[in-house]
């Protein structure tokens, strides 16, 4: 379509993908304000699930390769226009893999815990909920996806550097930095503050915003292409539509399969923590050996029995405004919920997340607890096997997706949206970015 035609595109999902796609459509030369409508839809508010409850993380070790440069540089990009360093808390940082081995004696020299308030439903990102798993059993613990074999081949040995005082030396068998030594390949951002930063810059360029808005239908002609959008008002339960849609933008995470089916993006849910700590900026990637006998106390008070086969691997994140985030194993116990906030937090998982961590950390066994939380990471599925993002149109015209983004969706939602804005007003995309078209996958 010609960009000096009228358009009115529509916007599925408020997370990053979503925010970033409508700040670059209003940014991209050919927009027109006289011509283009955007609206941007979501069921619950801006960042309410995985983009707000992430880590943050932004390295050009991540994946996939055809993306990550072009992302990472528009990050630093952004935070130099609006001032990001203050407003979402953009800056470089450490990170490394280390190893660690807990005794017995390492625990019992361990200050209590001071108590702190359970997750809630709302406020700590979900409904607070009893354990899913059987708590006699033990199970291997299961890797998030965040490192491939690249990100393997950057790790290099190195002394545990003198400022990351909030990890017990005593404890650490190895530490590696990630990328050359000294010379840092990786960032991070508040990804809440990030996210809704985004939104409230594309919305001063005229989007039009509508929270609680739940998309029920996309009406689309596979010849003639989409048509019209559906939505819920959740606060009234009217339906109303937007008639007269050329072009839709389905950023809706791990509910773009329920929109799209033959996307197959689907939720993988994951548990974080975030600690009130204000700490030296490292991302730690960790590998803990933890005593055979030892059973977390919140799950001996329950008189339960420990769930790990001994080694686990959370991985921590220092974050500016005082905080420490950390996020565990992922799981499928329970199905991807109509809305984000119907997702449910596994006390028990949180607690077992914050027990490790302060095996190996005095500072946060020490630290208040924030928030207990989880979020589905929506993950593109092809027999049976993770694949990379969709990025693109599909083959009903006026259609696009843009979602799978599992562990990366901070890092890559700049270069997803600056991607999504050019090819809608017509821009041609770099062949290494036709490995992401949608249309290779029958979409």
């Amino acid at each position: 379509m010609d960009a000096q035609q009228k358009r009115n595109i529509v916007i599925v999902g408020g997370g990053i993908i979503g925010c970033t796609t409508a700040y670059y459509l209003t940014r991209h030369p050919k927009f027109n304000p006289a011509l283009h409508t955007i609206t941007l839809l979501e069921a619950t508010s801006i960042a309410s699930s995985a983009s707000g409850k992430a880590g943050g993380l932004l390295a050009l070790w991540a994946y996939p390769d055809c993306l990550v440069p072009l992302s990472y540089r528009l990050h630093r990009e952004l935070a130099a226009e609006h001032n990001g360093a203050q407003r979402w808390g953009y800056r470089r940082l450490g990170c490394g893999s280390l190893a660690a081995v807990v005794r017995m004696s390492d625990l019992k020299t361990r200050p209590p815990k001071p108590p702190s308030p359970p997750a809630e439903n709302g406020a700590d990102g979900g409904l607070p909920i009893q354990s899913t798993i059987p708590d006699e059993k033990t199970k291997d613990w299961e890797k998030l996806p965040k490192q491939d074999s690249t990100a393997t081949s950057l790790l290099q040995d190195s002394p545990l550097p003198p400022d990351l005082d909030w990890i017990n030396g005593s404890l650490i068998q190895y530490y590696e930095e990630m990328g050359s030594p000294g010379a840092t390949e990786t960032a991070q951002v508040h990804p809440f503050y990030f996210t809704n930063a985004i939104a409230d810059l594309a919305k001063e360029k005229g989007v039009d915003i509508r929270l609680r808005a739940r998309v029920t239908r996309i009406n689309d002609d596979k010849a003639a292409g989409v048509r019209s959008v559906a939505y819920e008002n959740r606060d009234t339960g009217e339906i109303h539509n937007i008639d007269d849609v050329t072009d839709v933008v389905v950023a809706a995470g791990p509910w773009t399969g329920k929109l799209v089916p033959r996307t197959r993006v689907e939720g993988l849910r994951a548990h974080s923590v975030v600690f009130e700590a204000d700490v030296s900026p490292y991302a730690v990637f960790t590998d803990i050996q933890l005593p055979t006998d030892y059973i977390p106390e919140h799950r001996v008070t329950q008189g339960q029995r420990r769930r790990h086969k001994g080694n686990v691997d959370p991985e921590i994140y220092a974050r500016p405004f005082g905080e420490v985030y950390a996020c565990g194993e992922p799981d499928k116990n329970i199905p991807l919920p109509a809305t984000a906030d119907e997702v449910s937090v596994d006390q028990s998982q949180c607690d077992d997340l914050i027990a490790y961590i302060g095996t190996i950390s005095p500072t946060l066994a020490a630290a208040p607890i924030k928030a207990r939380q989880a979020c589905y990471l929506p993950q593109h599925i092809r027999f049976g096997e993770q694949r990379g993002p969709l990025i693109g149109p599909t083959s009903v015209p006026g259609l696009w997706v843009a979602a799978g983004h599992t562990c990366w969706g901070i890092q890559n939602g700049p270069g997803t949206g600056y991607l999504m804005a050019g090819m809608i007003f017509g821009d041609e995309a770099d062949d290494e970015v036709g490995k992401l078209d949608p249309r290779k996958f029958k979409v």
